[in-house]
């Protein structure tokens, strides 16, 4: 029996969720969260197999809580579910410990079959995804601009390149503004830009941000 853990902020994508896994006569749901406050909570008290994780959650989220969930408990599995498309996070996602990266739009299809890979061992990634971290382990090869910012700078990146003001990025991630605004010149003198339009620009034309992005939401 697979012991699942379902982190979702939204109670209707939870049910959703679960009642797609009740399908399967090997899983068990033996835990929620809607917070990343609660996941913490779940991973400490409870044992089980997969962690079925939002990337946008209330509080710590996304990378962040990967890498503090893949550090607390190792041998965990963590299938990311996002609204987030691949190329924007996929590749971060498992290098700070996740072990797939699903979209919510394919996963009415793939989401049993990823689990059950991902509580066997395996790795769910797609191909694409498959070839940028092989690039990345390679020496000497050179990637694009964003892909030499950290974790945290790529978040206030795609916040910047979405139109949010230096103010909100800082309340919506807990962050200083202070902190935030030398983020912010970081990425600047990391990307070779002046202005805010080029990072808009840049960021439009690699497809890293949605429109329905919902950042530290």
């Amino acid at each position: 029996m697979i012991r699942i853990v379902v982190a979702d902020d939204h109670t209707i994508v939870r049910e959703g969720l679960k009642q797609v896994l009740s399908a399967a006569s090997d899983f068990s749901i033996v835990g929620e969260a809607q917070s990343g406050h609660e996941v913490l909570l779940r991973v400490r008290d409870l044992e089980f197999d997969v962690l079925l994780l939002d990337m946008s959650m209330p509080g710590k989220s996304g990378i962040e809580l990967i890498k503090q969930v893949h550090g607390e408990k190792p041998k965990l599995r963590i299938l990311v579910l996002s609204m987030h498309q691949e190329r924007q996070y996929a590749v971060r996602a498992i290098k700070a410990g996740a072990s797939g990266y699903l979209t919510k739009e394919s996963a009415a299809v793939q989401l049993i079959a990823a689990i059950r890979k991902v509580a066997a061992g395996g790795a769910f990634i797609t191909e694409a995804v498959a070839e940028q971290l092989a690039l990345g382990a390679m020496p000497q090869t050179e990637g694009l601009p964003h892909e030499a910012l950290s974790d945290r700078e790529f978040q206030v990146f795609r916040l910047l390149a979405s139109g949010e003001a230096v103010s909100r990025i800082a309340e919506a991630l807990s962050l200083s503004v202070k902190t935030v605004s030398t983020h912010k010149a970081r990425i600047m003198q990391k990307m070779s830009m002046s202005n805010p339009a080029e990072l808009i620009r840049y960021a439009i034309k690699h497809r890293l941000i949605d429109d329905l992005d919902s950042e530290g939401s």
